[in-house]
């Protein structure tokens, strides 16, 4: 084994018994290979290695410390979500709306009889059925044309449909540009794939169109992955304009679009889709767990004009087609009206819990939506979000930290997402009041 190896794995030992806590500042690289007596090039392989492994993040200008969280036990493992191990969970981010199921039992009765449920529980393809495409065209459909119902393509959840899509797009060793902050699981997707992720410059408005353009030009994109509505973290939704450019400049390239509209049926707006401005290159991808539950869902792939053999010859690649029992619920759910009232409650709770969340934070740095189910905080200096992660994980309360959005390691905010959707809400109001007092107590008073 590689002596830089060797070292790391001591250090992640010392990570692993608690000898290193979380938040911990390891020494500059010089003077850790005066410690061990290895060059300093072996150190930077040291530090390089523990960041790949997630134990350690690096800070510009700041140094190098040791995670709030554990990393990933299974590196490549990039299709499931962890609940967080805290009493009170804000990592996780699943809407439920009073009564969920006593609304959606009624469309399964039927299901249940023994000649429906012996074609429900046969595999499905990736396409369906002719009446699935046609009910989930309808539940995202624009007014202008978009989706065809016969690009659409189904899977076990969303986090599969991006997976396909991006392995139906990007060969190992492409370059997948995405905003500077993006969903977690998609640098897993990336990493499983080959691919490097290429964050792109942004301001208050979203992603910049000059940067999609400046990186293609240093060595040519095979995809895009995007989030232009109710953004993960940041709940940013672009406007028209902002819209308008990226779809002008995906198109003078010829960049494919992965939209991941995830959240949009929370936004009650009317901007359109990036695959109505760009129906050619723009595939969205979307799913049902949060309109409905995560114990029974569907995702799917809204595929351009001629696009759909590809993504399904992913989809099987991959065996993440949907079951064709919660395909045909799903169909069910839709017709009789049970999504769309279960979206209006979920809209409702959105907004009482955003509320609390400005009532509770008041003072704070904390962008987010009405209508969204996470919140954005920006930390108040002195904080990082490992270390004040440690410290709200101290009070049995599990938030995010912005390390884990973060594309370029070097670059992390010292923000963390809050989880809103997934606890009571007297237990969130506690919660959120509970943080409040951890950063402005500061560092030492919320580590003690």
């Amino acid at each position: 084994m590689d002596d830089y190896r060797r070292i790391a794995d001591r250090i992640a030992g010392d990570i692993g018994r608690g000898r290193l806590r979380p938040g911990q500042r390891l020494p500059p690289q010089r003077a850790f290979a005066r410690r061990h007596g290895v060059a300093a090039s072996t150190a930077g392989r040291v530090y390089a290695e523990l960041v790949r492994r997630g134990l350690v993040v690096g800070e510009v200008g700041r140094g190098t410390f040791v995670r709030a969280t554990e990393p990933d036990p299974q590196p490549g493992h990039a299709l499931t979500e962890a609940a967080g191990a805290a009493p009170v969970d804000l990592e996780l981010t699943y809407p439920s709306a009073p009564g969920q199921a006593e609304l959606l039992a009624p469309a399964l009765a039927p299901l249940l009889r023994p000649d429906a449920l012996a074609e429900a529980l046969r595999p499905a393809s990736a396409t369906g059925t002719r009446a699935a495409r046609e009910a989930v065209a309808g539940l995202v459909a624009t007014g202008a044309g978009w989706p065809d119902p016969d690009g659409i393509l189904f899977t076990g959840n969303a986090r599969q449909a991006i997976a396909a899509t991006l392995a139906s797009l990007v060969r190992p060793g492409g370059r997948v540009g995405v905003e500077p902050l993006t969903y977690p699981l998609v640098k897993q997707i990336a990493a499983r794939l080959g691919c490097t992720l290429v964050p792109l410059a942004a301001d208050d408005q979203g992603p910049l169109p000059a940067s999609v353009a400046a990186a293609h030009r240093t060595a040519a994109l095979s995809a895009l992955y995007l989030q232009p509505t109710l953004h993960n973290p940041t709940s940013l939704t672009l406007g028209p304009q902002r819209r308008a450019e990226l779809a002008e400049v995906v198109h003078s390239l010829g960049t494919p679009v992965v939209e991941d509209r995830t959240w949009s049926f929370l936004h009650e707006g009317d901007e359109p889709p990036l695959a109505a401005l760009a129906p050619g290159l723009v595939h969205v991808v979307d799913g049902l767990s949060k309109r409905v539950a995560p114990g029974l869902t569907v995702g799917f792939v809204a595929a351009p004009a001629g696009r759909a053999e590809a993504v399904a010859r992913a989809v099987r690649s991959g065996g993440w087609s949907a079951g064709s029992f919660a395909l045909e619920a799903a169909v069910r759910w839709i017709g009789d009206g049970t999504m769309a009232r279960l979206v209006d409650a979920k809209r409702r709770d959105a907004r009482l819990r955003q509320r609390l969340v400005g009532e509770e934070l008041d003072g704070f740095d904390v962008r987010s939506d009405p209508a969204a189910c996470f919140a954005w905080w920006h930390l108040p200096a002195p904080w990082r979000a490992d270390t004040f992660t440690a410290a709200a994980r101290a009070q049995g309360i599990a938030v995010t930290p912005g390390t884990a959005f973060s594309v370029d390691p070097s670059r992390t905010p010292d923000a963390v997402r809050l989880g809103l959707a997934s606890v009571p809400e007297p237990e969130l109001t506690r919660a959120l009041r509970t943080l409040a007092d951890v950063a402005r107590g500061g560092p030492d008073a919320g580590s003690g």
